[in-house]
């Protein structure tokens, strides 16, 4: 009920003037001469496909095109071309425990960027991360970025954007076939295999592959192992669609390089590749289904979607003799339907999208010494967390020129944890118990946007948004300044963000300049002072910056592309007060938000020198950026900046595509994570990524 009430008195509030607005506007001036729009097609910005020019949001797509010609070798690496987006990469090993952060949230970016496969949230309510590795390249149609608050049509977690990878359609093509195999440095093996069969209405695709490599560091090797089904009826109003995938990983885990200059240690110098943690390993496989039906009724469109996600994960961490062995179970149900309604308004376009949200989790963790400990553990940790949520966005035309969006979206979020102990268990002795505990809360999201086409090349964009994000089970489930295990429920973290935005499209090229402002309040954040273990709700912080993206085609052979981010992220105000074992009163006031590079340069260019042979070229420059844990900015040390460029030469013959990649070609010795040590002065911990390597990859296609 109290969801309901509160979703009226928003909509009250925010959709009534827009309503008066327009009823105003309809018996107003003449409208303006007819615009050029653009007739490409995205769907993130509304959960339907629209043109894009109708929907006046910050979009980036990147084509299956775009994908195939680029030297990234991950989703990562193909994201962090991208203006706005930087990455936090541990070992450089197929995307294993990377994290894409947008605009400037810094080690929380993987939980503010919330990531999508056709339209569904692949994030956990743990901090295992987005498992990129488990979705192909050859699976891939496009991938729709949409920059700022997508609060109000996906809810907890879309502050800084939304990132929707979106799958082939079995039904948008004939029967064909490809597969590729790969091999590169540090014993790299890739093989991907994609199928597509249809007859009359029906149709269905399929992609399978198999990733091993040894990796840069040593104790890194890798096998990950995929396979996607997607299968679809066409019907006189719609369609069906039914996808299933599962995958497999196996990932062995070098730890760090320490440095502490005091001691005259400096592992990034004399032992880059090495190994900390020789016996550190983890292990996840999962399975997921999903069934969506699409059925257009007259001006009604509806989607009805239902998912069904399982992952299952043992880790293991020696801590120096002091083992912890942890298996996770975790499942999640999701209900989604939703409607658009196109109607006139006052004689106006008008397109109304109405909706409902419900995520169920059952998340089970067992932690013992070892595995063979593990059928008596020293903890039971069990939560269940529930998400519901109801929507409305709508999406108004004002002539030829105008588009208007506004949304708002309520959301109910109930979440129940036990942990049981067993002071008997092998190492249980050194243990403890957290009480049980419980949190219910209702958060709301708002959004107002708009788009004037000033000129059949130029429109201007703007939005003002209001967004949320809530706590995950480990952020949650953590350890007391007395180092014993409890639930600590935050308050969940709100998110307030404008943007400005222009753009230029026509044939030969398109730019954008965009500025945007987010101040952010209860930031859900790891307290490095306070405790030195636990979590708290961080002072106020404000996120700002500039992002400046183009593409230009200077002759019919060479394309030529840049983007460049300017993000300022600080605290606004605030004192940590720290303890015993940490530094006191650490003012953070005016300071840097760690892990966010202030600059930030992408150059690429794309050169077919020869009718069925292209040369591609890509360089990025990433800033310094202060460390994980230097909140106070006083440790002395930066991340260094870095350049890295890579190299991709493609040549085909018939059905037969040839490529060659250079990664990191200078060969540069860089990092883009690092961590302070939360108990002595000058030591902190880097994880350096590969140097110079290279791949060949051989395709075959049938169509």
């Amino acid at each position: 009920m109290h969801l309901f009430r509160g979703f009226r008195s928003i909509y009250l509030s925010f959709f009534v003037p827009i309503g008066l607005l327009i009823a105003a506007s309809a018996g107003g001036a003449q409208p303006p001469a007819p615009v050029t729009v653009a007739g490409e097609v995205v769907v993130t910005a509304t959960r339907f496909a629209d043109r894009y020019a109708d929907t006046p949001v910050n979009v980036t797509v990147i084509s299956a095109e775009d994908i195939r010609n680029s030297a990234a070798k991950t989703l990562p690496d193909l994201l962090a071309e991208q203006a706005g987006i930087a990455v936090h990469d541990f070992f450089g090993n197929n995307a294993a425990t990377t994290t894409v952060d947008l605009r400037g949230f810094g080690v929380s970016g993987g939980q503010n960027t919330l990531i999508l496969v056709d339209g569904r949230r692949i994030g956990d309510i743990d901090l295992s991360g987005v498992q990129w590795s488990a979705i192909p390249f050859a699976a891939i149609e496009r991938i729709e970025i949409v920059r700022g608050s997508g609060a109000v049509l996906y809810g907890d977690g879309a502050s800084a954007g939304v990132i929707n990878i979106i799958t082939r359609s079995p039904v948008d093509g004939g029967n064909a076939a490809s597969a590729a195999l790969r091999a590169g440095s540090y014993g790299t093996r890739d093989s991907q295999f994609n199928g597509n069969v249809r007859s009359g209405r029906a149709g269905i695709n399929f992609t399978a592959s198999n990733f091993e490599s040894d990796g840069y560091r040593e104790n890194n090797r890798n096998r990950q192992s995929n396979a996607l089904a997607d299968m679809r009826w066409l019907t006189d109003s719609g369609e069906i669609a039914f996808k299933a995938a599962t995958d497999n990983q196996g990932l062995r885990l070098p730890g760090a390089r320490q440095v502490q200059p005091s001691t005259g240690v400096n592992l990034l110098e004399t032992n880059r590749r090495g190994a900390a943690t020789p016996l550190d390993y983890s292990q996840r496989n999962g399975d997921q289904f999903a069934l969506d039906w699409r059925h257009q009724a007259g001006a009604a469109e509806f989607i009805i979607g239902a998912g069904y996600r399982d992952k299952k994960q043992v880790s293991y961490f020696d801590f120096a003799g002091n083992p912890d062995y942890r298996d996770i179970n975790l499942n999640v149900w999701s209900f989604t339907p939703r409607v658009r309604f196109s109607q006139p308004l006052f004689g106006r376009g008008n397109a109304l999208v109405a909706g409902y949200d419900e995520y169920r989790w059952d998340y089970r963790l067992l932690k013992s010494i070892s595995s063979s400990a593990i059928s008596q553990p020293i903890n039971r940790v069990s939560a269940s967390q529930s998400n519901r949520a109801i929507y409305l966005h709508d999406t108004l035309r004002i002539g030829e020129r105008t588009t208007l969006i506004a949304g708002a979206r309520r959301e109910r979020f109930n979440i129940n944890a036990n942990d049981v102990f067993d002071v008997n268990a092998p190492g249980g002795a050194f243990g403890s118990g957290a009480s049980p505990g419980s949190q219910s809360t209702s958060v709301s999201a708002y959004e107002f946007g708009g788009r004037y086409q000033l000129e059949p090349q130029v429109a201007l964009i703007g939005k003002y948004a209001r967004s949320y994000r809530l706590a995950n089970v480990d952020e949650t489930y953590e350890t007391s300044a007395a180092f014993t295990a409890q639930f600590q429920f935050l308050r969940p973290q709100i998110n307030r963000a404008t943007e400005l935005g222009v753009e230029f499209k026509q044939a030969r090229g398109s730019a954008r300049a965009t500025l945007f402002n987010i101040d952010v309040t209860d930031e859900v954040h790891l307290d490095p002072f306070t405790s030195g273990i636990g979590n708290t709700n961080l002072p106020p912080s404000r996120r700002r910056g500039l992002e400046l993206d183009g593409r230009w085609s200077a002759t019919e052979a060479l394309k030529l592309s840049a983007a460049y981010s300017y993000t300022d992220a600080r605290f606004r105000e605030g004192v940590l007060p720290g303890g015993a074992f940490t530094s006191t009163n650490v003012v953070i006031a005016g300071k840097h938000v760690p892990l966010v590079p202030q600059h930030k340069l992408n150059l690429g260019a794309a050169w077919t020198f020869m009718p069925k042979t292209r040369l591609n070229a890509s360089a990025t420059y990433v800033s310094s950026q202060y460390m994980d844990n230097d909140e106070a900015n006083n440790l002395g040390v930066t991340i260094p900046s870095y350049v890295v460029a890579d190299l991709k030469l493609m040549h085909e013959r018939g059905a037969w595509r040839l490529s060659a990649a250079l990664n990191n070609m200078f060969d540069r010795k860089y990092y883009n994570y690092g961590v302070r040590s939360q108990f002595v002065l000058d030591r902190y911990n880097a994880y350096p990524l590969p140097g110079r390597n290279a791949g060949v990859t051989l395709e075959y296609s049938y169509r």
